[in-house]
């Protein structure tokens, strides 16, 4: 168990013309440019639902929802430690996290990969925790919430916390139709 927080890192950002509007200009297209990273981290933090990518013994894909939250410049999740994303990431750290939303013309959309480490230091499990409250409050704090009871889990180690410092990250943003497509480096 990792018993360091990940360093916070400030990335290179990069307008990928490819994919955005910049290439093939629509009305109004003419000046997109990349996402600055405290928008993506903005929306990082607001963020409900995220989607974990892992990679299966075998190599297949599994994917599946997940509450996150964003503090001190990483992603943390948890999941118990008999679940297949924690099986799948005890084999292989490497993952991806995904929130967005599924309009063709409006909305931004992230993609945050990196490695996937069980949080061991208590003081940051506590930081984290504290986090997830904050984010979800009664989801979490109320006994009728939807995860009520998952900080006393994690305290138990009866769901692991995941720590996901981005190695690369992606937005892809579409604002009226304009099409944006940044990439973060760390």
């Amino acid at each position: 168990m990792s018993t360091q927080r990940p360093a916070a890192q400030r990335p290179t950002t990069e307008l990928d013309a490819r994919y955005s509007s910049a290439l093939n200009p629509r009305p109004g297209a003419g000046d997109v440019t990349a996402t600055e990273w405290a928008e993506a981290q903005r929306r990082l933090e607001a963020a409900e639902i995220f989607w974990v990518a892992t990679t299966r013994p075998g190599g297949g894909p599994h994917i599946t929802p997940v509450i996150a939250a964003w503090h001190d410049g990483v992603l943390y999740f948890s999941t118990g430690p008999g679940e297949q994303k924690a099986r799948n990431l005890a084999q292989d750290a490497h993952c991806a996290l995904l929130t967005g939303g599924n309009s063709l013309t409006e909305g931004f959309d992230l993609v945050v990969e990196g490695e996937a480490e069980p949080v061991g230091d208590p003081a940051v499990l506590e930081e984290v925790i504290t986090a997830f409250e904050a984010k979800y409050g009664a989801h979490i704090t109320s006994a009728e919430g939807t995860f009520h009871g998952i900080g006393d889990a994690m305290r138990r180690g009866d769901d692991v916390l995941f720590a996901v410092a981005p190695v690369t990250a992606y937005g892809f943003g579409r604002d009226g139709g304009v099409y944006s497509h940044t990439r973060w480096g760390f």
